[in-house]
């Protein structure tokens, strides 16, 4: 089978079959489609062609561009899950691929603010609001939310008016593999999110007059969250809100939405909740990726040893 025809299938299955958002697809495509390069040059245009030296020659050339470990990880399980998927439905593809194997990536852990820079942070967008403005009210409800229950930024924007429970605290989302949970939130987020329902989103909602077609074509009206113009409420904006209240706060590592859903994660540990129950928060597929937190609040720890005690 051609390689672009097998390559274009395989990205039908993931989206139809297994479900995938596009971003997920659109990774596995990227990846596939540099194996297809990197193949068509050494003269392999058929699925046949697709064995263990030809993808061992191509994470080596990623390695000697200087690929990141962490791409190079990505790389290796596309290639093997579509060579799987090409043996599992009876398309032709060279052996030994189940054997590759990529360099381990570099474990590096998530940038988690401290619970008073976190207070600084919600008192910050809080003062911004002060004037009533329906888009800084719109931005505490957002951050409240956020922090409270560690959320993707895309479960985020994607939440419905539906989807929200005030009176329980709660609010479904849908995660990666169209995946739905229910995440609970505490009362400082009830009030910001009552707040701005009650001040803010019919503002907001009225605004759309003034949309451009592309905007009100976006638009839904029982979207919880809007943008400043009537439209759904974008991940950029979300990333551009969290990024400029992040920048004055110490710390190193990325500023963006995903800093808040680390220290979400952090904070119930350090409060003494069960690593499965922030598990089932987050929404992981799998009980390793949540214990990256238990090694941040373990150096947490040992950093506030080194401060504290006499004989650190």
């Amino acid at each position: 089978m051609l390689f672009r025809d097998a390559r274009e299938a395989y990205a039908e299955h993931l989206r139809l079959e297994r479900g995938y958002s596009p971003q997920t697809v659109r990774a596995y495509g990227s990846d596939l489609a540099d194996l297809e390069r990197f193949a068509a040059a050494r003269g392999v245009s058929d699925t046949s062609g697709i064995d263990l030296a030809l993808l061992r020659d191509w994470l080596w050339d990623g390695s000697q561009r200087s690929l990141a470990k962490a791409t190079l990880a990505r790389r290796s399980a596309s290639a093997k899950t579509f060579a799987a998927w090409l043996d599992r439905t009876g398309r032709e593809v060279g052996g030994g691929s189940a054997r590759l194997k990529a360099p381990r990536p570099d474990r590096t852990l998530p940038r988690v603010l401290g619970v008073r820079a976190m207070d600084g942070v919600l008192d910050t967008v809080q003062a911004r609001a002060e004037d009533g403005d329906p888009v800084a009210v719109r931005d505490v409800a957002v951050i409240e939310l956020l922090y409270a229950s560690g959320l993707r930024v895309s479960e985020l924007v994607g939440i419905d008016l539906e989807d929200l429970d005030l009176d329980r605290r709660t609010v479904r989302v849908t995660g990666k593999g169209s995946k739905q949970r229910v995440v609970p939130f505490g009362r400082p987020a009830q009030h910001a999110l009552a707040d701005y329902l009650a001040r803010s989103r019919r503002v907001l909602l009225e605004r759309a007059s003034t949309a451009t077609a592309g905007e009100r074509a976006s638009r839904v009206e029982n979207a919880l969250f809007l943008g400043a113009r009537g439209a759904r409420l974008g991940t950029r904006t979300v990333y551009g809100l969290v990024s400029s209240l992040l920048a004055d706060v110490p710390g190193s590592g990325p500023s963006g939405p995903h800093a808040l859903r680390h220290t979400a994660a952090t904070h119930l540990l350090d409060g003494g909740a069960d690593l499965r129950g922030v598990q089932e928060v987050l929404g992981h597929a799998s009980l390793g990726t949540t214990q990256i937190y238990t090694h941040v609040t373990i150096e947490r720890l040992r950093d506030t040893y080194r401060t504290a005690h006499p004989r650190a």
